[in-house]
């Protein structure tokens, strides 16, 4: 006779077994189900869904157990404490009816994660994972809620620490968690949360798709790297895929604005806005017009010497020009990182400069960066930044604390399995520079065939104005229901307010793409007149071109009229 213990091995191990085989089985050996019509919900075999711990207990392995299950009625608010979640305090409110679970995962003696998991009644026959912020240490349940309101089953994960974007103290001496955070607390809680999908709904997925921005991004790129079957498409912004040398370049380029640079070199806030504006000048008409928006800064030949006081009649304004020393100090900002002939990371670009007080102008580096040495690299908590030195980078490439880095551009296996990605990151990011995610892509197409063969399955947009995930300072249409975006207007978003199409929301153009062979050639971003409001009314709505392209305006054109822009 078969032991209870026997009994749940070979249960996990089935369920498992048929987890992997699922996307190599016709679809109808897996389900009686057929396909949904579009706009489709639910089918009457999904009625009485057990939300009960009982109905996952014998699911997970012995080292995961349900921590929290609860049935959310439509309409409610779900989420945690701001003390058992600093990361993500927002609830998301005006949910559909969904059962709701919080897992805990041990990965080794001194490590554990949790992940929290969505599973709506009116479910669509498809995952989402959404990732997280910086350093965050959470379950991302806000971003939880705009996933689960396409009728998408949706995890988040706290990777595996409970801690805000900038707090890096868990990491110091803990290799494990520092795994738990790179790679490995995602890539379980995918593994687990199909099981449990499996398990509640008695059908698979069908499709599984993925939403994150910054570090999010990352979290996406580097899932793909070690799983190529995870999931069927991502959307992913402003990657922190180079992570090594991300955050030590974030330490750099502070040291360049700082007195160890000399006094005389410090761009002030005030000068970093002189310089934003005289940027604008130059280089906003690219586009074909001078709207407060710069489109294709790679473009600009921007002249340095209109910023120097000797050139400028400034009156008592001293701060409306640049000292030569204050002029090279920008140059610096805006260069490659390179040492001894070596790319490391590249420059800041023209038009970012709205940003710069966020990473230059504190009174230290960014802890994203300065932390990241001091807890991940040198396992040393009273490490200053001001012994910062170009060994560092080529130190933390080498050893690439908790696996992080994103960096194998070579993904044939996600590509030839059906795989698409849609990529974009603000041209006005100055947290993590926009040339960053161009490398990256540029990269990935010198591995894989060239750009014209990665657009077939891999399309990255510029978003001329967004800042780094999320907002606008420039009134840019910045909104395309990206990653971490939703959270930006309110707890109860769903997809573009007004616009819930593929053509505006980056999310169903991904479906589209993946689902029904509709490539994502361009997006339209939106913004209001109050940029965060909906309700305030649309100020303007733009295309987003496919890299290398950007937006132009039609000679003539009005530039408010959509129709009047196009890619160039």
């Amino acid at each position: 006779m078969l032991k209870p213990q026997n009994i749940h091995n070979f249960t996990m191990h089935l369920h498992q077994l048929l987890i992997y085989l699922l996307p190599f089985i016709p679809l109808a050996l897996t389900s009686t189900a057929p396909p949904l019509p579009d706009g489709a919900s639910v089918l009457p075999r999904q009625r009485g869904l057990v939300c009960r711990d009982d109905t996952f207990s014998d699911i997970l392995p012995a080292s995961a157990h349900i921590v929290t299950i609860a049935r959310v009625a439509n309409g409610s608010s779900y989420g945690e404490s701001p003390a058992q979640n600093p990361a993500y305090p927002v609830h998301p409110t005006n949910l559909p009816e969904l059962c709701a679970l919080t897992v805990n995962v041990t990965t080794s003696p001194t490590s554990s994660f949790r992940f929290g998991l969505f599973l709506p009644t009116k479910w669509e026959y498809r995952f989402l994972v959404v990732g997280n912020g910086g350093f965050a240490g959470g379950i991302n349940w806000l971003d939880m809620g705009g996933g689960v309101r396409y009728g998408f089953a949706v995890m988040s994960t706290d990777t595996g620490h409970n801690s805000t974007s900038g707090d890096v103290r868990w990491a110091l001496g803990q290799k494990e968690k520092q795994k738990d955070f790179g790679w490995r607390a995602m890539h379980q809680a995918i593994e687990m949360s199909k099981m449990l999908v499996y398990t509640y709904y008695s059908q698979a997925p069908r499709k599984s798709y993925y939403s994150g921005c910054s570090t999010g991004g990352r979290q996406g790129l580097k899932e793909v790297q070690v799983d190529a079957t995870s999931f069927d498409g991502l959307l992913v912004g402003a990657p922190a895929w180079w992570s090594t040398n991300l955050a030590t370049w974030t330490t750099k380029v502070y040291t360049l604005n700082s007195a160890k640079g000399g006094g005389g070199r410090y761009l002030s806030a005030k000068e970093m806005l002189f310089l934003g504006q005289e940027v604008m000048r130059q280089c906003d008409g690219i586009d074909g017009v001078v709207d407060g928006i710069i489109s294709a800064s790679e473009r600009c030949r921007f002249d340095f010497g209109e910023t120097l006081c000797g050139n400028r009649d400034v009156g008592a304004d001293k701060e409306a020009c640049l000292t030569s020393e204050q002029v090279a100090t920008a140059k610096a900002i805006y260069a490659d990182y390179v040492v001894n002939g070596k790319f490391l990371f590249p420059g800041l670009s023209l038009g970012s400069e709205d940003l710069w007080s966020v990473l230059l102008g504190q009174a230290g580096p960014d802890p994203r960066g300065q932390e990241y040495v001091k807890m991940f690299l040198l396992n040393n908590a009273t490490w200053d930044w001001r012994e910062y030195n170009d060994s560092i980078p080529i130190m933390a490439a080498a050893a690439n604390p908790g696996d992080l880095t994103a960096d194998q551009f070579d993904i044939s296996d996600f590509r030839d399995r059906g795989g698409k990605i849609i990529m974009y990151h603000g041209d006005a990011d100055a947290l993590i520079p926009v040339k960053s995610s161009d490398y990256y892509y540029n990269e990935t197409a010198a591995a894989m065939g060239g750009i014209s063969s990665l657009e077939l399955w891999f399309r990255y947009f510029h978003v001329p104005g967004l800042g780094h995930c999320t907002g606008t300072r420039v009134n840019a249409p910045w909104y395309f229901a990206g990653g971490n975006q939703a959270a930006s207007l309110g707890t109860a978003t769903y997809s573009v307010p007004g616009f819930e199409d593929a053509q505006h929301d980056a999310l169903l153009a991904l479906v589209d793409w993946v689902e029904r062979g509709k490539q994502a050639d361009s997006l339209i971003a939106t913004t209001w007149n109050t940029p965060s409001n909906p309700r305030s009314g649309v100020l303007r709505q733009r295309p987003l071109c496919p890299y290398p392209k950007s937006q132009a305006l039609r000679s003539g054109g009005e530039e408010k009229d959509l129709k009047e822009w196009t890619c160039v």
